[in-house]
């Protein structure tokens, strides 16, 4: 494997990854904001007032983007399993 096949796999293994992570991360930082806005406004700072909501939407996010998060990391694993193969192939010959 070249220098090249290397770092387009490394990128396509990050790409990947944040695919995955970002509806989860995008909604829990979207609910971190309105908390801090309202916890500003009532002047209530406390950190356990904020866990609570956004450890909800976290599982509200895994269930609703399951399907794509799986979907976008089988792809990866698949497109993977069939680059290793092809190393492989290519070390035989």
């Amino acid at each position: 494997m070249s220098r090249d096949q290397a770092l387009a796999w490394y990128t396509e293994m990050l790409w990947a990854a944040v695919t995955a992570a970002t509806p989860v991360v995008l909604t829990v930082v979207v609910v971190g904001l309105v908390i801090a806005i309202v916890q500003a406004a009532t002047q209530v700072n406390d950190q356990a007032v904020a866990f609570g909501p956004k450890a909800f939407a976290a599982i509200l996010a895994l269930t609703v983007a399951g399907s794509f998060i799986i979907a976008e990391v089988g792809d990866f694993t698949t497109r993977c399993l069939e680059g290793l193969a092809s190393v492989g192939a290519a070390a035989e010959q």
